[in-house]
């Protein structure tokens, strides 16, 4: 079996990783996003506005993000026995919220626009553009050096990938303005990547409210890990089997083991603890073992 103290070390070291990947994508995200507003009223450009925009929940997100992030590094105590590690959940579920919100205004604006498209400087459009791809592209870099399986990181990146999505957005429109000068394509570049920002959004909200509601991983089927249970051979019967996640990246498990009245339960007990350990990465757990003869005298 690994030792605790081992695994407390290496998830620190993940905390530690993942909030200095959050700690420099809001620094730059912050940065660029002043630097996209400005250029977007300038240019009067709603491909840079809604971009400046899904920046600015960017920023909120990433630095709502880094704060879940430390204040879920604090201990367990007595009344919360977990710790606060729930907190990237919220932040992570606030982030999914907030991309489905900035994909409907962008909608809404870019219908509006599309009646009456206003004149666009398309120059200097496409030069913030390119700027914000490449500062994205930057962030998107540091964000997936951080752990991809941690859900609030994972938001944050998507949220980042929705930036770059923006960007390319922005300047496919600035071209087809400035040689073509087709000022629809502002508002409808706009739209195309309000959709996607949109499916990113509802699937970061599903995850988050999945971990909320206890359900067990995807990649964790419960039938799976029963059916590997009943494979020990002194494992007669398994009950109460309940797995679910406290933050995306650490599963708990809780099962009721009925065993034969001769069998050793601290050998069966290693070996339970060694499958969840070995197939299915699991370190959080509790079992019961019961034997059968027990359980007919109650």
């Amino acid at each position: 079996m690994m030792d605790p103290n081992h695994l407390n070390y290496h998830g620190q070291l993940e905390d530690n990783k993942n909030k200095n990947a959050l700690k420099w994508a809001y620094l730059l995200i912050t940065s660029f996003m002043i630097v996209e507003l400005v250029g977007g009223i300038i240019t009067n450009s709603l491909a840079l506005l809604s971009d400046a925009g899904h920046m600015l929940t960017d920023s909120l997100s990433l630095g709502f993000s880094l704060f879940a992030i430390i204040i879920g590094q604090k201990e367990a105590n007595n009344k919360k026995t977990y710790g606060y590690r729930r907190v990237e959940i919220f932040a992570a579920l606030l982030n999914g919220i907030t991309l489905i919100g900035i994909a409907v205004f962008i909608v809404i604006e870019a219908i509006r626009r599309i009646s009456k498209p206003p004149e666009i400087a398309s120059t200097g459009m496409l030069i913030v553009a390119v700027l914000g791809l490449l500062v994205n592209i930057v962030v998107a870099f540091i964000l997936n050096n951080g752990n991809n399986s941690n859900l609030n990181v994972k938001s944050a990146f998507l949220h980042v990938l929705g930036d770059i999505l923006g960007s390319i957005g922005a300047i496919s429109a600035a071209l087809l303005i400035l040689f073509f000068g087709w000022d629809l394509a502002d508002p409808i570049a706009s739209m195309i990547v309000a959709v996607v920002i949109s499916f990113s959004g509802i699937r970061v909200v599903k995850e988050s409210f999945n971990i909320f509601m206890e359900a067990a991983p995807n990649d964790l089927p419960t039938d799976i890990i029963r059916k590997k249970l009943l494979e020990i051979e002194e494992v007669e019967e398994v009950t109460d089997l309940h797995l679910w996640l406290i933050t995306s990246d650490y599963p708990s498990i809780t099962c009721h083991v009925v065993v034969g009245k001769e069998v050793d339960e601290q050998i069966v007990l290693r070996k339970i603890q060694k499958l969840f350990h070995d197939e299915f990465s699991l370190h959080h757990m509790t079992i019961q073992i019961e034997k059968r003869n027990n359980l007919q005298n109650m």
